[in-house]
């Protein structure tokens, strides 16, 4: 499995469970991303996205997405896409 670096956490709301993402390359609904930060990393799909509190399907380099996830994480942690 391929995993090429997409982005960075900027912000995590814990209550909603939802990351901002600062996107440095394509991130779709459907893709499989990992979340690194330090020790702790994770696997997810990408559920559902949003721009400015509207749902995307898609979003590009420079944009900040925030992204549903499964478990926690921190501000800082890289995002990789997960291909193959």
């Amino acid at each position: 499995m391929a995993e090429k670096q997409i982005g960075k956490v900027t912000h995590f709301f814990d209550k909603a469970g939802v990351a901002v993402i600062k996107l440095s390359e394509t991130l779709n609904s459907g893709d499989m991303i990992k979340v690194v930060k330090g020790d702790a990393e994770f696997e997810d799909a990408v559920s559902s996205m949003q721009i400015d509190h509207k749902p995307v399907s898609s979003a590009k380099a420079g944009d900040e997405v925030a992204v549903k996830l499964s478990k926690e994480t921190k501000e800082g942690a890289v995002v990789f896409k997960v291909e193959g």
